[in-house]
């Protein structure tokens, strides 16, 4: 049996990082796995999505469990969609690693957007119904975090794609 594809897809929030993989949902017949859809249902109070400390403490887990369904669901064939954001090069790296030892290809699609961009789509996306709310300190803090791949690191995927 072929194994599938991992796709990772990396970004900040409102890069386009969701819209993208749910394109590749379709376009690859994919199974896209996100964090922040699966947080939400696993907080202490399901009432209160902005539960920042609860979610940031649930991300980490919850996105190994992701990576070990995902990787379950390539070894029989499937494509899969990581949207996890993969903001730093050691998390990148882990996570290629990961999906490399287990004898599946992996792709990296990198969406480099600028700080006002990301907060535009940010705030119309904190009026509509939207698991978390995001405050610009936040994405300031995040954006100044955030180490976006290199064309080398991209060299060290089976498929890289930076969008601008």
């Amino acid at each position: 049996m072929n194994k599938g594809t991992v796709i990772m897809v990396c970004g900040l929030p409102g890069a386009g990082k969701t819209t993208l993989a749910k394109k590749f949902e379709n376009e690859r017949s994919a199974i896209r796995l996100c964090a922040d859809e699966w947080i939400p249902t696993l907080l202490k109070d399901p009432k209160d999505p902005n539960d920042m400390e609860e979610a940031d403490r649930l991300r980490t887990p919850v996105e190994h469990l992701l990576l070990k369904l995902g990787l379950n669901l390539a070894e029989l064939g499937n494509n899969v969609i990581l949207d996890n954001g993969f903001w730093t090069t050691e998390d990148r790296n882990w996570y290629r690693d990961q999906i490399r030892n287990a004898g599946i290809k992996v792709e990296l699609h990198f969406l480099d957007v600028p700080l006002e961009t990301l907060w535009e789509r940010v705030n119309t996306r904190n009026k509509e119904e939207y698991p978390f709310k995001i405050e610009s300190h936040w994405l300031e803090r995040w954006h100044k975090m955030f180490e976006p791949p290199t064309d080398e690191e991209g060299e060290s995927y089976d498929y890289y794609q930076k969008y601008t």
